[in-house]
């Protein structure tokens, strides 16, 4: 079994983690956590050396665990709902995991909602937490 956590150091994204490490330990399965950058000119170096040491203490979480991972940063050019929901078809991924945060209406029009795209588009079960 495969599971996929799309991670963004949020709150909601952490409580994802935490649930996909308990889900894994049950079932044996691997979990890939993914932090999708878009990359390119828009991204500021300080933003690349912060995800990489985000990424470090996900690592660590796992340490002891006995649960297979992959954690790793992506930028493909793509936004990070298009991000994840691509990876989980490239890699046959059973079962995604994103946190969900609240927002407003508004804020949902404007900048829309990674985590809503990865519900609507991905082609395997998404669990969402907050």
């Amino acid at each position: 079994m495969k599971f996929l956590v799309a991670y963004n150091d949020s709150t909601a994204s952490r409580a994802a983690l935490d649930l996909a490490i308990k889900q894994a330990s049950l079932f044996k399965a691997k979990v890939f956590v993914i932090t999708s950058m878009e990359g390119g000119r828009s991204e500021k170096p300080e933003d690349i050396v912060r995800v990489k040491k985000e990424l470090k203490g996900v690592r660590r979480q796992f340490e002891g665990t006995g649960i297979e991972n992959d954690v790793q940063e992506m930028a493909r050019g793509l936004s990070p709902g298009e991000d994840i929901v691509i990876f989980a078809e490239e890699n046959s991924i059973d079962q995604i995991f994103v946190g969900v945060e609240k927002k407003s209406r508004t804020r949902k029009l404007l900048l829309g909602s990674t985590a809503q795209y990865i519900i609507l588009k991905a082609t395997c079960p998404v669990t969402t937490t907050k």
